[in-house]
């Protein structure tokens, strides 16, 4: 089986490809795309970094490509959807750069706090400005943590060590597991109105893009410092420079951009700014990290069909996985779309079956799609079909499984989520072989396909709404794919779901809001539908 690596790789993972029996190792780094699709159709197997662009054209030329391993966490270079409808298993190393990004955002603060780069190249300017970088002690300062993963754990226990008394803020784990690690929870507003230092270890989603702008700016301490190791995005660089220049935000140290590289940046004519061309996994000990973990998991995918760190693939193979394949599928889905419903922390999972696949590792293997499916929208691609459970545990979500349940259906899939202020009820089955239905949403009975764009409508049962709906999408040209409108049970409201073939504007929203009868809407999206296209 043939292998490419396509970008720069350390050199103990290419050393255990290259004693691998039954592995042909090839090693083209800086190909351009055109000549990257060119050869890609040769090789079972690619090994990436960041540079290499995994698009739908080039997957399309990847006629033998089973799996693609990108040495680092972030997949934002790879279509993965593209990857999934191609039968093509996406992995990630996601433990391997860890401690090393989380000790560049320590340094961050130390270089900001006492100006060391500045004052490094006043020295090599052969100037001796000792009271212009004049610093200050991070000694008892407050550092703000916006995020307490794997990275964000990691600084709030070195920040102990320094003996800064750290705030945590994430939505997604619970007061009493921060505080029982020895540090203050708090609420977004309260980390900014208090931090002197705050320091993000987010994914880039659509509820963190941007979230460090001009308001949250305003809500933040005189002289706070802002330090981004996560992803390029998380800080609106134009309201940045603004703080910066006004003096509200008195330095920021930054390691990732919105465009990268950065070359005409406005946030480089300020002195108040340190910056790194994203440095935060570049350390010796975290590229041989995962070059051997890609390497091993290439290895094993292709000679034992064995799943490590799939972000798209489930651990099960074989005859199993042909079984399962709709039931995964549908749990994945109904997990997605139960996180976007119910916005709230979660606190208790609780999952009930009836049906064929009730083997104790059938259900295990649906339970982890369901948790894959309900904390990617959290934690993005830190979560994969491996450590699904795992996170869930270190976020406090409690996951129970009931008995066995009676139901009209041959197959189903009960799901429960319970938040301080909600419970959510999301149920599915398959009709037929390969057709994946939610068949009830809280207490609105329905048929609807679930993936795709969608705008979710609760609404008082009256007549005209559907109407004024379907003029509203007229009247902006955007085509309805499909509608499914289902009613509540003994109640007196309904709920649509409206399936797009585009991503539906915010204006259009707010217009569909003010439709008389409507109580609320949402858009959502539920990804690619089924491998085999079928609705």
């Amino acid at each position: 089986m043939k292998v490419l690596i396509s970008d720069n790789l350390g050199s103990d993972g290419i050393d255990i490809l290259n004693k691998e029996e039954g592995i042909e190792l090839d090693i083209k780094t800086g190909l351009h795309p055109e000549e990257l699709k060119e050869i890609i159709g040769q090789y079972d197997g690619l090994i990436i970094r960041s540079a290499t662009k995994v698009t739908e054209d080039l997957i399309e030329k990847a006629t033998n490509l089973k799996v693609v391993g990108r040495a680092g966490i972030g997949l934002d270079n790879v279509d993965i959807a593209a990857a999934t409808r191609k039968g093509i298993a996406v992995m990630n190393t996601p433990g391997g750069n860890t401690i090393t990004t989380a000790e560049h955002a320590i340094a961050m603060i130390m270089a900001l706090t006492r100006n060391i780069p500045q004052a490094t190249s006043s020295m090599k300017q052969k100037l001796w400005e000792k009271k212009k970088f004049q610093g200050r002690e991070v000694f008892h300062k407050k550092l703000g943590i916006i995020g307490y993963g794997n990275i964000g754990s990691i600084v709030a226990d070195r920040a102990r060590g320094l003996q800064m008394d750290v705030l945590i803020f994430d939505p997604n784990i619970s007061s009493e597991k921060i505080a029982q690690d020895g540090f203050t929870p708090v609420s977004l507003d309260e980390l900014y109105s208090k931090a002197d230092y705050i320091t993000i270890h987010v994914p880039k989603i659509k509820a963190t893009t941007k979230m460090l702008n001009k308001d949250a700016f305003a809500k933040m301490k005189d002289g706070v410092m802002v330090i981004n190791c996560a992803r390029g995005g998380i800080i609106d660089e134009e309201d940045l420079y603004e703080a910066l220049k006004s003096g509200k935000v008195r330095g920021a140290a930054l390691d990732v951009f919105e465009t990268e590289p950065p070359t005409d940046s406005p946030l480089f004519t300020l002195d108040n700014v340190i910056a790194t061309p994203h440095l935060g996994a570049s350390t010796a000990e975290a590229q041989s990290n995962v070059a051997i973990a890609v390497a091993n998991q290439i290895i094993k995918y292709l000679k034992e069909n064995t799943v490590i760190n799939a972000v798209n693939v489930p651990s099960v193979t074989g005859e199993t996985l042909k079984k399962l394949k709709p039931f995964l599928f549908l749990a994945e889905k109904i997990g997605l779309l139960q996180v976007q419903l119910i916005q709230e922390k979660i606190d208790k999972v609780e999952l009930e079956f009836t049906g064929s696949f009730l083997k104790d590792d059938d259900i295990k293997a649906i339970i982890t799609s369901f948790l894959k499916g309900l904390l990617t929208p959290l934690v993005n691609d830190t979560v994969n079909f491996v450590n699904a459970p795992a996170i869930a545990e270190k976020m406090g979500i409690k996951v129970v499984t009931g008995k066995a349940i009676e139901s009209d259906y041959t197959n189903l899939i009960n799901t429960k989520i319970f938040a301080k202020k909600k419970t959510g009820i999301i149920a599915g089955t398959i009709f037929g072989k390969n057709y994946p239905r939610i068949i009830r949403v809280n207490n609105f009975r329905l048929e609807m396909v679930p993936h795709g764009h969608l705008i979710f409508i609760e609404n008082n049962d009256r007549p005209g709404v559907v109407g004024d709906v379907g003029k509203i999408f007229g009247e902006s040209k955007i085509n309805i794919n499909r509608m499914t409108v289902g009613r509540e049970i003994g109640g007196s409201n309904s709920v649509i779901f409206i399936k797009t073939d585009a991503i539906i504007p915010d204006e259009m929203i707010q217009s569909l809001s003010k439709i008389e009868n409507v109580l609320s809407t949402m858009a959502l999206d539920l990804g690619q539908g089924p491998e085999n296209g079928e609705e």
